[in-house]
């Protein structure tokens, strides 16, 4: 697939959430024009605000895609975009392959057929979750290469990995955090939450083992390299920072609060998994100047946004 060019309008499903309106924020940052999607432009009205202000009225739009499952849903949507990154997906729980898998299949499928009949589109990257390649086992020793796949059934009720970004299919880690554009908005459905439920006591979030992290722009970034780089066409791009357990968490906790009560817990174990990361951070260095955010400056960024 060719390259992209700056100018060119980029589709970003899912604009509304998380992670994809972080991604529009970095393709705006770097001089594309946007396009996304939301269930109802209403869900996206703090975007056009917030981007409108920062970059000028005429870069950034949304449309609506009421149900992503529908045949044709992304026929309008694709129209004259040269790339696209489909990052929305189904945000639920749910351990019912009918209410998860099947929407999430089919919303893909159906966004790449429309973009296969789009004269435009040029280059395509698909949001997946890390636990499409493994699990977190924490003290056990995991080789993961690039083609590694996850077979493991048992296990997965109540857990979703949060995506990570690709040139064909991306991997990010489980837990996502750092900056945050709305704090009452995508940010309260994402991992990102988790940080600030921890921060303020909550311990639901506490049940999730020791396994990766990544920053939320790290992300991102790594969104709008798969859409520019010829260099990562077709390759899975994995989007792991660091393991990281939650009393690694705390330490950040107290550095930002000294007066906080956040007490270590025992047996947490690490993530001991070797991952093919360095080929993500090679390109974030290439095109960003620096790889990885570390644990420390994405919390503390996370906190703050919900703080303020």
């Amino acid at each position: 697939m060719s390259t992209i060019n700056k100018g060119d309008l980029v589709l970003v499903t899912g604009v509304n959430g998380y992670i994809a309106s972080h991604v529009a924020l970095q393709l705006l940052e770097a001089g594309y024009h946007v396009r996304g999607t939301s269930r109802t432009k209403q869900k996206s009205d703090y975007l056009v605000e917030l981007f409108e202000k920062k970059f000028g009225p005429g870069k950034f739009e949304v449309v609506e895609v009421p149900d992503m499952i529908h045949v044709g849903a992304f026929d309008e949507a694709v129209k004259g975009v040269a790339g696209i990154a489909h990052v929305a997906s189904v945000l639920t729980f749910s351990n019912k392959p009918a209410q998860v898998i099947t929407p999430t299949v089919k919303g893909a499928l159906n966004v790449l057929t429309s973009a296969s009949k789009e004269p435009s589109v040029k280059s395509f990257v698909y949001t997946s979750s890390s636990t499409a390649a493994l699990l977190p086992q924490p003290n056990k020793e995991l080789t993961i290469t690039e083609d590694t796949w996850n077979d493991a059934t048992g296990g997965l009720e109540g857990r979703r990995g949060d995506a990570a970004a690709v040139p064909g299919v991306g991997r990010p880690a489980e837990l996502e955090h750092g900056r945050i554009l709305d704090p009452d908005g995508a940010f309260s459905s994402s991992t990102a939450s988790w940080v600030n439920q921890a921060f303020t006591g909550v311990k639901d979030p506490l049940q999730y083992p020791p396994q990766y992290f990544i920053d939320v722009d790290d992300t991102a970034r790594l969104h709008v390299i798969g859409l520019v780089d010829p260099a990562a066409n077709g390759r899975r791009l994995f989007g792991f920072a660091a393991p990281f357990n939650w009393n690694d968490m705390f330490r950040v906790f107290r550095e930002v609060k000294p007066d906080g009560k956040w007490e270590d817990l025992e047996g947490l174990g690490r993530d001991l998994s070797t991952v093919p990361n360095q080929a993500a951070e090679d390109l974030l260095r290439k095109h960003y100047g620096k790889g990885w955010t570390g644990l420390e400056e994405s919390v503390k960024a996370n906190v703050a946004a919900v703080r303020a």
